[in-house]
């Protein structure tokens, strides 16, 4: 991929903090939906509209300085959480550290608070994971197969709410009918 400088309308914020890679990851993602069905809150919303003209460092040091999202990222911190996040890595360290990778505009991005920029990974159709599935099999591929030195996590839409939504839209098929309420058990009960 390409690292791009200056102005870009995906939302990119300099990781100007330890041990913020994983919330930034995720509101990196949020920032960046491109879907106007989808609602990301007020407290979102607010700061993405107040950064919208800033540069990553700017926005960075904003992620820093806005009481809720610090609020909520230290209700899931752990006390003594490792600082290895606190430089780029180099050659061979071992870095705990989390990138976000989205689909923005018809091209996929992988935002790294550690890069001077978002990383540019090319266009895509319809499957913007067929983008990225090479790049994450090559860099999961440098790592033996005894250690477990990455991880994926996924932001996806709510199941329950998904689930009861076409369960109210739902005509006379039963069968669907006896499947989604299933499922919507299984979602409670989680």
């Amino acid at each position: 991929g390409k690292v791009i400088f200056g102005d870009t309308d995906v939302f990119f914020a300099k990781q100007v903090i330890n041990n913020a890679c994983a919330t930034q990851a995720i509101i990196s993602v949020l920032l960046n939906i491109d879907n106007p069905s989808i609602k990301i809150g007020e407290t979102l919303s607010q700061f993405k509209e107040f950064t919208a003209t800033f540069d990553p460092a700017l926005k960075g040091m904003s992620l820093t300085n806005a009481d809720r999202l610090r609020e909520v990222h230290n209700s899931f911190a752990r006390q003594n959480m490792f600082e290895f996040d606190s430089k780029a890595p180099e050659k061979d360290d071992d870095v705990y550290h989390f990138v976000a990778f989205v689909p923005f505009k018809g091209r996929v991005y992988e935002l790294d608070g550690l890069k001077p920029g978002p990383i540019d990974h090319g266009a895509y159709t319809d499957d913007w994971l067929s983008v990225i599935r090479p790049l994450l099999q090559a860099r999961i591929a440098k790592h033996s197969a005894t250690e477990i030195t990455f991880n994926l996590m996924a932001v996806v839409a709510d199941r329950l709410a998904e689930y009861q939504k076409e369960l109210e839209t739902l005509g006379e098929n039963e069968a669907r009918k006896a499947e989604l309420t299933e499922k919507i058990r299984a979602e409670e009960e989680k």
